[in-house]
Order: structure tokens, then C-alpha cells, then sequence
């Protein structure tokens, strides 16, 4: 089996204001709708940060900017004959303006969530791990 290297970047986009954070829901294949932080592939001549903030916006409709680094993941998965080495780059953002939308169709439905719900809500562990770092930069930061 072929072994590849991917990267990605994404993150958690906030809204100070309202104490709430754009997450997005993908169903999985068995049909269960799993919450997650938007992510997506760096486009070529691209920084990390360039592409979180466009990722985010494409998933979620809200335009962000990059506060600080909350970390990186990294993972390995089986698709189409191959073995997956993903490495996604994630960040904290401040929403600056848009409008919450599903209309991409990698996203089945994109949510406001209360940041203190937000380590229930999210399906992966690494990213609730990236949640505790980010309400310590939001402490720091307010």
C-alpha cells in the first residue's frame, strides 16, 4: 500500500462578543453527524495561516483573522489503496465579519457553539485538546 504525506490547515474561529466559536458538521459513514473544526488542504504558494483563514471562510462563511497558533495534529488513515500521513496546522481566529453558511458541500451544517460547550461538542480528542489552548489564549488576550 502507497504511503502519503498530506497537510492542512484550519482552526477555531471566534466571536468574542458572544462567547461563541463556528464549528462545522460532517456526517461520517455511517451517517452520524460529527462536529469539527474546519480544515482543509494548503493550496500551493500558500502559508499555513493564508490557508486557515480561507478554509474557515470557505466552511463556516465567517472571515477571520489569525490571533495566534493553537497547534498541530497529526494522524494516519486508509483511503483509496493508500496509507494517509495528514498533518493539519490549527489556529485561532477572530471573526471579523460574514455570515454563518453550509453552502460548502463538504459541510453538512455549520454551528455557533457557546465556547463552554465546545469540548463536548467536538468528535475528535486532539481538538478539544486545541480548545483548552485556545480559551487560555482567549484569557490572555481579553
Amino acid at each position: 500500500m502507497r504511503t502519503v504525506d498530506e497537510t492542512s490547515a484550519g482552526g477555531l474561529v471566534v466571536d468574542p462578543a458572544s462567547g461563541t466559536a463556528a464549528v462545522i458538521g460532517r456526517l461520517d459513514r455511517r451517517g452520524r453527524l460529527l462536529w469539527s473544526l474546519p480544515k482543509g488542504h494548503i493550496e500551493a504558494g500558500e502559508t499555513a495561516e493564508e490557508a486557515a483563514v480561507r478554509e474557515v471562510e470557505e466552511e463556516t462563511g465567517i472571515i477571520g483573522r489569525v490571533v495566534a497558533p493553537l497547534g498541530t495534529i497529526d494522524f494516519w488513515f486508509v483511503a483509496e489503496d493508500r496509507r494517509v500521513h495528514k498533518t493539519v496546522h490549527h489556529f485561532l481566529l477572530r471573526a471579523l465579519g460574514g455570515e454563518l453558511s453550509d453552502s460548502d458541500v463538504e459541510v453538512s451544517e455549520v454551528a455557533w457553539v457557546p465556547l463552554h460547550e465546545l469540548e463536548s461538542r467536538l468528535a475528535y480528542a486532539d481538538e478539544r485538546r486545541l480548545i483548552r489552548r485556545a480559551t487560555e489564549l482567549l484569557e490572555e488576550t481579553a
